[in-house]
């Protein structure tokens, strides 16, 4: 069967699916990329068997929107969305608990740590530069360091 022979209603469901599909990137978690399988389905369903009357095109949309849902709510029942980490966007909370370098000596309480490709302000217990600390917490731009065992 040549391209031509497909007919336009063919083609106006493939471009619902399109459209359902940037629909469902531009406003996430709709589920309409289930109504843009469905529709894609029913654009195989007319290129399969040309002529199919509309009111069993609307029919196949109907059926397979409905199966296309009620396998992707399933889906998500059984491989749900985790939220991811918390801290993703939040670098000094991402901080706590990892080891850095001295890059000055801590005296009197403060000192600089290399923390990745940056110096920041640190306090702590007397320690050499060069020592292994551990981050416990971010007060303010200052990190507040342990010595590492």
């Amino acid at each position: 069967m040549m391209l031509d022979d497909i007919g336009g209603m063919a083609t106006g469901w493939l471009i619902a699916a399109l459209a359902l599909g940037i629909a469902e990137l531009v406003v996430p978690g709709v589920f309409l990329i289930f109504l843009a399988v469905a529709a894609a389905i029913t654009a195989a369903l007319l290129v399969a068997v040309p002529g199919v009357a509309l009111p069993v095109q609307l029919l196949s949309f109907a059926v397979w929107s409905a199966v296309a849902v009620a396998v992707g709510r399933r889906w998500y029942r059984d491989f749900p969305v985790t939220g991811g980490d918390a801290r993703l966007n939040d670098r000094t909370a991402r901080m706590i608990g990892s080891v850095a370098r001295l890059e000055t000596a801590i005296e009197h309480g403060r000192g600089r740590v290399t923390i990745d490709d940056g110096s920041w302000p640190a306090r702590g217990p007397e320690l050499p530069a060069g020592s292994a600390v551990r981050i416990v917490a971010v007060d303010g731009g200052v990190v507040v360091v342990e010595a590492e065992d």
